[in-house]
């Protein structure tokens, strides 16, 4: 159907990002190359990930789910997700920051939409498709037309998708999350430097042993592995986008030697990351 085509559209920028003239972002996919994974994370904002060509693999608190073109996936506030895109896609992704939904809220201050289909999935498809050929051509009035349809889709979101009965534990959930990325925030901005347990405990006035249980229980995983993932995510680009030398690539990012990014790097991609570079460049080379 061609609800599921953007083929007529350029996607030579990999990323638009609104200021001033939408209030939302909106932006191709980063992994729309493939050979892409982001491991669990989580935002304030609410997602939309829009896929029109090609698959992706989605895992939300724990449950997989799979992508098809003119299928999208939504992603709540606060809700634990990892993305894998093995092979090239077509992905727009809607991040809406969550005042907009504040009318809306529980009791609780709190909102939460399904995830199962509607039968209003259609139309949710073809306003973002309309929505990013119409920002992307930036016609007279683009701004006005972008954000009616943008209001249209946040009427579905708020009319057909949201869940008005939620449960005690997915509210509490969200309020330790929301703590938690104060925290993930500070170690986003300080990765390649020291980042104990201890020392990042210490900070925030936790002991060590409360913070990697915040961890474990509402992030799904251990303080170690996900500083090691943060720090990866950084090495990764720099692997890919820069002819830095392994060795200074780990000293960048904080990992404590070529050895231990190797490692963290091989439990990810199942190769070392000078093979992984290798590959890289000689299929692209094929592929000139």
């Amino acid at each position: 159907m061609e609800v599921y085509k953007l083929q007529k559209l350029e996607y030579t920028h990999e990323i638009i990002m609104p200021n001033e003239d939408i209030p939302f972002k909106m932006f191709i996919f980063e992994g729309k190359d493939g050979n892409y994974i982001r491991d669990k994370h989580w935002h304030r904002s609410v997602e939309i990930f829009a896929l029109f060509d090609g698959e992706l693999e989605f895992f939300l608190n724990e449950k997989q789910y799979s992508l098809m073109p003119g299928e999208f996936m939504l992603v709540n506030s606060n809700e634990i997700h990892s993305i894998r895109s093995p092979k090239k896609n077509m992905t727009v992704v809607l991040q809406i920051p969550l005042s907009t939904f504040e009318r809306y809220y529980t009791d609780e201050r709190f909102i939460y939409f399904t995830h199962s289909s509607k039968k209003q999935d259609e139309e949710v498809m073809r306003l973002i498709r309309d929505m990013y050929k119409t920002y992307v051509e930036k016609k007279m009035g683009y701004e006005l037309k972008v954000q009616s349809q943008f209001y249209m889709l946040i009427y579905l979101l708020v009319s057909k998708y949201r869940e008005k009965e939620v449960d005690s534990e997915m509210i509490k959930a969200n309020r330790k999350l929301n703590k938690l990325s104060v925290i993930t925030e500070y170690m986003k901005e300080n990765y390649n430097k020291e980042l104990s347990l201890a020392s990042v405990a210490q900070t925030f006035h936790y002991s060590p042993p409360y913070l990697s249980r915040m961890f474990q229980k509402y992030a799904k995983m251990n303080y170690k592995t996900y500083l090691d993932n943060l720090r990866l995510s950084h090495a990764y680009q720099d692997l890919m986008n820069t002819g830095l030398s392994i060795g200074m690539i780990a000293e960048i990012n904080g990992f404590a030697n070529t050895k231990a990014f190797s490692k963290v790097f091989k439990e990810r991609f199942g190769m070392l990351p000078s093979q992984f570079r290798r590959q890289t460049l000689e299929q692209e080379y094929r592929e000139k």
